[in-house]
């Protein structure tokens, strides 16, 4: 393949001008893969994380409302507001390669693997990985036993007679 040398270009100033541009880019890549890190709040302000660009968690901050939720309603708005922000930056890293490198198969290897979009008006269920979701009323409490079973004790376990014929074979000791 032939450079693409200008009209009185030498080959030691065309590949200068490569470097140089391949420079730019990488600098421009660094610093939008920089600014690609995202912190998402849930809506009730419960959970709000922040994840480097990419894509590893580097803070959690559990709001006022967090203790309210209860184990199971918590784990699932953290998990859902780490999976909002791990899309964000990988639309932000993706969308930033694309504008600085142009589109290519590369781009679209990249957009091939990002989650589909949240839409925007789909209410989250809070109880999808919940176990068993917690009843909005208290159960009934249970009803004592009419007639309580009599106490027993087991038998105590009893040791083996000993055989004292031929004992010094079996234990020399």
């Amino acid at each position: 393949m032939e450079p693409n040398l200008r009209s009185g270009e030498d080959l030691q100033y065309y590949l200068e001008r490569q470097a140089s541009q391949m420079q730019e880019r990488a600098s421009a890549l660094h610093e939008a893969f920089a600014a690609a890190a995202a912190t998402v709040t849930s809506r009730d302000g419960a959970v709000t994380v922040t994840l480097a660009p990419n894509g590893a968690l580097r803070n959690i901050r559990l709001g006022r409302r967090a203790c309210e939720l209860g184990e199971a309603r918590l784990t699932t708005a953290i998990m859902e507001t780490v999976r909002q922000a791990q899309s964000q930056t990988a639309r932000a890293v993706t969308n930033s390669v694309e504008s600085i490198l142009g589109g290519g198969q590369a781009v679209e290897m990249m957009k091939s693997f990002l989650p589909p979009e949240p839409a925007a008006y789909d209410e989250v269920d809070q109880d999808k990985f919940v176990e068993n979701p917690e009843p909005d009323q208290a159960p009934p409490p249970p009803k004592p036993p009419t007639n309580p079973p009599p106490a027993s004790r087991p038998a105590p376990r009893r040791r083996p007679a000993r055989d004292d014929t031929d004992d010094d074979e079996v234990d020399p000791w």
